[in-house]
């Protein structure tokens, strides 16, 4: 089994083909509620007749170690060897929560993506990135761990709402704002919408393929695929703890976006005229979260623990001009707070 990444109609015939291998002994399917309703009839198909469902909750609220106990439960109780393979079929809850789970049940075994989210299918099941959320910190716990393969099947866009499309689309303009300028003049013209996701796809995949085979394990140039995160994960934290205003991760993203090409302009990196496009082009997708100016410094807090920190130093990613992304840019609580008051001013 290698670790391609297979995008269109043959990629679930693909996985048939890796799943009825001599060398797999049993397959279990992880789905969420939604995923085992909506998306596991279209795979069913193609996966052995002994196949095991373990179900869980939908929900960032449940990427939790609470649901890999689940997971590791059914899969002792199955007497799941380590020549078993699990197949995670889900956004990015479960294609980071499954990758996890299967790289420390029994010292690993091996695992399978099939994203049914544009999130998952442009980003979160590509470059071996695994975890779940700890006391209320995103991807707190996780290891690097490569899939036996990602399966990107573009029909199972068809399950989404528009909202959960949307999420996804923020994965995809950030990508153009660190590595591809021209892609983001074209698109920000044409909107979000199409018919041909597959295109965007593969393009979003192969730009991230090719900073993560430069920098597998986030020393360096990976870093990149971080912009937008320090505020985005911030802000997506900080609203998962207030129930019912719970922000979609793209949507986090999409706010951070916005934030961090600020920071860039007050660091002299970036023009206000690019800040205005990516403003435009944001807003043109997303509507502005809700929250108020007395939350900011609660928000900027929650970056003290972001991943791409050393000690107390918070180190953001920036841009020098739309499609070149710096990384480790040393940011501020204060700063960050800051950004977020300049965002909640903007009229969207």
């Amino acid at each position: 089994m290698d670790n391609s990444v297979i995008i269109g109609p043959q990629a679930l015939p693909a996985l048939a083909e890796l799943l009825h291998r001599p060398a797999v002994s049993r397959v279990f399917v992880l789905a969420d509620s939604n995923t085992a309703r909506l998306c596991l009839p279209l795979l069913e198909n193609h996966l052995p007749a002994n196949y095991k469902l373990i179900e869980i909750p939908a929900g960032e609220e449940y990427k939790t170690l609470a649901s890999c106990d689940t997971v590791w439960c059914e899969l002792t109780a199955q007497r799941a060897d380590r020549h078993a393979v699990l197949v995670n079929l889900g956004g990015g809850v479960v294609t980071d929560l499954g990758g996890f789970a299967a790289a420390l049940y029994k010292r690993g075994i091996r695992f399978a993506q099939v994203p049914t989210t544009l999130l998952a299918q442009v980003d979160a099941s590509v470059g071996g990135k695994t975890g779940v959320d700890f006391q209320g910190y995103k991807n707190q716990l996780g290891v690097f761990q490569e899939p036996a393969g990602v399966f990107v099947e573009p029909r199972f866009l068809q399950t989404l709402d528009p909202r959960q499309l949307k999420s996804g689309y923020a994965e995809v303009i950030k990508h153009w704002l660190i590595a591809d300028a021209e892609a983001f003049n074209i698109n920000r013209r044409l909107g979000w919408l199409t018919d041909d996701w597959t295109t965007i796809i593969r393009e979003s995949v192969a730009l991230k393929q090719r900073i993560v085979a430069e920098d597998p394990l986030e020393a360096g140039p990976r870093k990149l695929l971080n912009f937008g995160h320090t505020v985005g994960h911030a802000l997506e934290s900080y609203l998962l703890t207030q129930p019912g205003r719970e922000a979609l991760h793209g949507e986090a993203v999409a706010a951070g976006l916005v934030c961090e090409s600020w920071l860039s302009v007050q660091r002299g990196l970036l023009s206000a005229e690019e800040l205005d496009k990516i403003e435009t082009f944001v807003f043109s997708v997303f509507n502005k979260l809700d929250f108020v100016t007395l939350e900011t410094n609660a928000i900027a807090e929650f970056a003290l623990q972001d991943k791409k920190n050393a000690g107390a130093t918070i180190n953001c990613t920036l841009l020098s001009g739309i499609g070149h992304g710096v990384y480790d840019q040393a940011v501020t609580v204060a700063e960050i707070a800051e950004s977020l008051r300049y965002y909640h001013r903007l009229q969207a």
